[in-house]
């Protein structure tokens, strides 16, 4: 009998309302370990046995994109990896949205060359971002959005006088930077960042509500960099980032 994955609604209201919001309690849709071999011994499915070549600490926990393609479906879906262990090495498995009315999670159990090609990832090296901005509720949101791909660490910081120190201990590889600001514009702090020897190559894209989506389309550029208007499309922002990231 093929067989990939469960398919469980989720009933719990605060559950649901956790999970259908940022995804960050995959994990609490999960039963114990224990639970699930005691399933799989009925059934009689053995999730697949992998080997993993970093400490599971590495990719437990953390949000990975993937393709279930076993369950059928061609799509990148967003889970929360959890590793179990094995006597013979590790299943490890993901949850994801199956359909959200009913809400729906279904698990995925990856093989070894999905395995492999996560561990790839988990080892690279994230960009370091930093996003500068008074508005806390927009520098968390697009650190959340951003940390989801996997490809990104993500610095928060409210207080633009503190920006050029805080690029300088995050060394970060590119910066967020909103123009208007109490404490200091936007302008001012990438002044103070191209002045400094080891942060003057350092990327910024401004983030700003003074000008219009379509004017930063044309390639509009302040202080000779590129600019995204704001509400921000993060599909746009990812764009710019990669687009203007150094090479590694």
């Amino acid at each position: 009998m093929a067989f990939t994955g469960f398919a469980v609604p989720i009933r719990n209201q605060k559950i649901r309302d956790s999970y259908l919001g940022l995804g960050e309690n995959y994990r609490a849709l999960l039963e114990p370990s224990a639970v699930w071999s005691s399933i799989f011994s009925c059934m009689g499915y053995k999730p697949p046995t992998v080997k993993l070549p970093i400490p599971p600490e590495k990719i437990d926990g953390q949000t990975m994109t993937f393709k279930p393609v076993r369950d059928g479906i061609d799509l990148e879906v967003s889970g929360v990896m959890q590793v179990i262990e094995d006597a013979n090495g590790f299943n490890v498995n993901a949850s994801y949205i199956v359909s959200q009315n009913p809400p729906l999670c279904r698990v995925y159990w990856f093989d070894q060359p999905e395995i492999d090609a996560i561990v790839k990832l988990a080892v690279k090296e994230k960009r370091r971002i930093l996003i500068v901005d008074d508005d806390r509720e927009i520098t968390r949101l697009v650190k959340i959005l951003l940390e989801r791909t996997g490809r990104y660490s993500v610095l928060e910081e409210n207080d633009a006088t503190k920006a050029h120190q805080s690029a300088q201990d995050f060394r970060a590889d590119l910066i967020l930077l909103d123009i208007m600001m109490p404490e200091a514009d936007g302008g001012e702090v990438a002044a103070q960042i191209e002045a400094d020897p080891e942060l003057q190559r350092t990327p910024i894209i401004f983030l700003t509500a003074l000008v219009t989506k379509p004017e930063t389309n044309t390639g509009l550029l302040i202080q000779g960099h590129p600019s995204l208007a704001k509400p921000i499309n993060i599909p746009e922002l990812i764009s710019g980032i990669e687009e203007n990231l150094p090479a590694q």
